[in-house]
């Protein structure tokens, strides 16, 4: 029994440890393929052996069939050391007792000197160590015939565990069945970096058998620069043991130039002794993910590019705005360079007709943005600045894409910057507007069709919103010429009164461009050389409002010339405001202020006024208001002041009254009427604003040119939220020689005295051509006074620009012109009147009437009317 030890010990010899280090040299040099030297064949077994995986143990039994030997495994197999197993029956200690007799005829024919191999099932006798009794087990058993020294027949017996077989064989089928049939990539790479095994996946990716890959390296499946990423990974995994997960290595098959993505796990493979052997490589083709995320995140980005845009693009009303916040989103988000064209008669104002455009207008370029340079497109004709007009050859691509309006690709130039270019229409309600081009430089990915499609809709947007800011550019206008249209042509002229205005409609440069409002201003001349001052603002913007405006405008002077006081005229503008707001009109209105308020709501113009009625013979002015600011007096050598006028309730209200205020004014005194928008801003309150505006007018007696100048550059007039009106007048009153006045008792007599009194006078002011035409009329008036008035007649010639004369009476009636018959004797004077005067009327006073009439003075311009055909004429 000299080939097995009695009983296995550890090892004390020194050089047994060098000769396991000289067997792994020995073992680590064996190349593949190659037999083992024959050193290397009988050196150690190194750690990780097949031993190290399967359970294997030795024994031997003696001639009288009891264990002999036993060896350090078999220790480790049954759990028994060897001072209890020598000397033990290993039938009747593991044996089931079932099977004992069979298990004794086999012994007696193995100590025949018979071998014997077979499957014995055990179990650990109650000597073993704790937890092992009672322990069953299935060991293979190969049992070998022997001799002792002194001749007589023994046996060896090797043991093998059969469940850790079963185990090894099961796990082997598991790695095999993975190994051969996985869908992924799966390489097995030693510690010396080269591939000592592939599965079939990746030899049918790379071609060839899973043999034919044997001892290659990275560098020979992939580029150099990723081959040499993967390398310095494997060496990291092989010499720290932490795996990698989800690596994205780059390459490309054989025979193919597509380039393809791979996915890939790294980790360290061990042997059963805890030693690395290698790597394991488990490679996925991401190829179609990796197209698929580009595409959601191409989904991703284009819908964020539009969200973009409906939060950036439309905010400004103008159209250069507009198309500029396009270029801010697309550039360089979407592309490198971008211009927008439009029609230059879209920015004229001029309509666009509907249907396609032809391409062959003029465009003028209004926006350009460039991610990479502040040059036009490089390679697409001559340059084009912003600005310039221009058009296309209309065989162009951008003329066919305006001819068509669909989106059209420009091939890029060689040479040139740009390697791909989409010109777009911008199409809005099936008008072509203009044109957008989006260009991408060389080293960007061309454009392809959902980038047609995204420019094609950002492009839609853009041209929507342009389209409304034309519309509402074209309102804007409309609606200013109107209101400029309602306002006083050039510089008015008024007696006794040196008059400056401004006005400045709500301008684009607020953060909203404002539309036009309804602020207005007047001067009306009224008879006896008095003057109407007016100043309004209509609540509201836009063409609605200036629409009310003109209606009012036209009612206050409609109003004025009937003569009535200032409360009187916004009491019946009070009214007109309520009609406007009624489908009926003020009749309407009237008949539903009538009903309860629930029964209907009607819609409501209102408006603030202030009117003032200035007399340039007495410079006394009387003031209305209707919820309008203050007027302002500024008094010779005095501070700025704001009158104390009622402001009473705006018109359209209805229910209050208005009140009258009369102030004289001193001569050269300046009186300043205004709207809020002169004084009012979103940064700067009312109180703040009217302190500064009275602050502001601190020198009188200036030019008034240059006192509305300082006024306005003073201010924050510039604000653009709303409109302003300024109207100042500076007060010049009619001269006391330029007025003659004459109270005359009611007798026949009366009329004598006027012509005399009016002849001097005339004479006096050198005005002898208007003498007879003067008498004549002022005889047929003082006549008329003391037919049908009553009380003292009052006699009146005022000097100014032209010739005016007033006869007074205390009677109601009001005289009326009447065509006389041929047969009658009288009826004719107040036709006279008319065929003789420039103008004439008659007016309520507070003591009863006053009739007038007007001539002009002899300049040399104005022809006089001879009296004698006059007279003639009637007949």
């Amino acid at each position: 029994m000299s080939e097995i030890p009695a009983k296995a010990t550890e090892s004390t010899d020194p050089l047994d440890g060098a000769r396991t280090e000289a067997a792994d040299d020995a073992v680590a040099h064996v190349r593949p393929g190659e037999p083992p030297s024959g050193d290397a064949m009988w050196q150690s077994s190194p750690p990780g052996s097949i031993y190290d995986y399967i359970k294997v143990a030795s024994f031997s039994i003696g001639p009288d069939g009891l264990v002999e030997q036993w060896s350090l495994r078999a220790e480790q197999l049954f759990g028994i050391p060897a001072q209890h197993a020598v000397g033990m029956d290993p039938i009747e200690a593991f044996i089931d007792p079932d099977l004992r007799a069979q298990g004794q005829r086999k012994m007696a024919e193995i100590l025949d000197g018979r071998e014997w191999t077979g499957v014995v099932p055990f179990r650990v006798p109650p000597s073993a160590a704790d937890g092992e009794c009672g322990r069953e087990g299935l060991a293979e058993v190969y049992v070998m015939p022997t001799r002792t020294e002194e001749g007589e027949k023994a046996a060896v017996c090797i043991v093998v565990d059969v469940r850790t077989l079963r185990s090894i064989e099961t796990d082997l089928a598991a790695s095999q069945a993975i190994f051969g049939q996985s869908p992924f990539g799966f390489v097995l790479i030693d510690p010396d970096l080269r591939v000592r095994r592939v599965n079939y996946r990746f030899a049918s990716l790379f071609g060839g058998s899973p043999d034919d890959h044997r001892g290659k390296g990275v560098h020979d499946y992939l580029p150099r620069p990723e081959a040499e990423r993967v390398t310095a990974t494997l060496r990291r995994v092989l010499e720290t043991g932490d795996s990698i997960t989800d690596m994205h290595v780059t390459g490309f098959l054989p025979g193919s130039d597509e380039r393809r993505h791979w996915s890939i796990n790294l980790y360290r493979v061990r042997s059963g002794s805890g030693r690395p052997i290698g790597i394991a490589w488990l490679g996925t083709d991401i190829t179609a993910r990796r197209a698929a995320a580009r595409e959601a995140a191409a989904a991703r980005r284009n819908l964020a590019l539009l969200n973009e845009a409906g939060a950036r693009i439309g905010n400004s009303l103008d159209l250069e705005t507009t198309a500029r916040e396009l270029l801010d989103v697309v550039v360089p988000g979407f592309c490198d360079l971008a211009t927008v064209d439009l029609y230059q008669g879209l920015l004229a104002g001029d309509e666009t007709p509907p249907g396609l455009a032809d391409g062959s207008a003029e465009l003028r370029r209004v926006a350009f943005a460039s991610a990479v340079s502040d040059a036009p497109f490089i390679g697409s004709g001559d340059p084009v600045s912003v600005g310039a007009v221009h058009h296309y050859p209309f065989n162009s691509p951008c003329a066919d894409a305006l001819r068509t309006a669909r989106p059209q690709y420009i091939p890029a130039e060689e040479g040139g910057l740009v390697q791909s270019t989409l010109a777009v229409p911008m199409v809005a309600h099936d008008t072509v507007v203009g044109l957008a081009q989006f260009a991408r430089t060389k080293g960007s990915e061309p454009f392809g069709d959902r980038d047609r499609d995204l420019a094609v809709e950002l492009a839609a947007r853009a041209a929507v919103c342009i389209d409304n800011a034309r519309l509402y550019r074209r309102e804007h206008e409309r609606a200013l010429i109107l209101q400029r249209s309602l306002l006083p042509p050039g510089d008015p002229v008024a007696s006794g009164l040196d008059i400056a205005c401004r006005y400045l409609p709500g301008n684009s440069s607020a953060d909203r461009p404002s539309e036009v409002g309804g602020d207005w201003f007047d001067v009306i001349e009224l008879p006896g050389h008095r003057t109407a001052l007016v100043v309004g603002d209509v609540m509201g913007r836009g063409l609605r409002a200036a629409v009310a405006m003109g209606e009012l405008r036209s009612a206050v002077r409609t109003l004025a010339l009937l003569d009535l006081e200032p409360a009187e005229v916004l009491s019946a503008l009070d009214e007109i405001a309520r009609g406007l707001g009624a489908p009926g009109g003020v009749q309407q209105a009237t008949r539903a202020a009538r009903r309860p308020r629930e029964a209907d709501l009607l819609e409501v113009y209102l408006a603030t006024c202030v009117y003032a009625v200035y007399d340039s013979v007495t410079r006394r002015c009387t003031f209305a208001n209707a919820g309008h600011l203050p007027p302002v007096l500024v008094e010779p050598g005095e501070d700025a002041l704001m009158l104390d006028v009622p402001p009473g309730m705006p018109l359209g209200v209805g229910g209050e009254p208005f009140e009258e205020v009369e102030v004289e004014l001193p001569e050269g005194a300046l009186l300043a009427l205004y709207t809020d928008g002169l004084v009012e801003s979103r940064d700067h309150p009312l109180d703040e604003g009217l302190q500064a505006f009275v602050g502001a007018l601190t020198d009188p007696s200036a030019p008034l040119e240059d006192v509305c100048d300082h006024v306005l550059n003073t201010l924050d007039t510039h604000h653009g939220e709303d409109d302003i009106a300024l109207l100042m007048a500076r007060v010049q009153g009619l001269p006391a020689d330029s007025v003659g006045d004459w109270t005359l008792p009611r007798e026949p007599r009366s009329v004598g005295k006027a012509r005399e009194y009016a002849r001097g006078r005339l004479l006096s002011w050198g005005l002898e051509p208007l003498v007879d035409t003067t008498e004549l009329l002022v005889s047929e008036l003082v006549t008329n006074a003391l037919r049908y008035g009553e009380g003292d007649i009052r006699l009146r010639l005022l000097l100014d620009r032209t010739l005016v004369c007033e006869v007074w009476d205390s009677g109601l009636v009001q005289p009326r012109r009447r065509r006389a018959r041929d047969t009658d004797e009288g009826g004719r004077g107040l036709q006279l009147v008319g065929l003789l005067s420039a103008a004439w009327g008659s007016r309520r006073t507070p003591r009863g009437k006053t009739v007038w009439f007007e001539l002009p003075l002899p300049d040399g311009q104005n022809g006089m009317v001879d009296p004698a055909e006059a007279l003639l004429s009637l007949f």
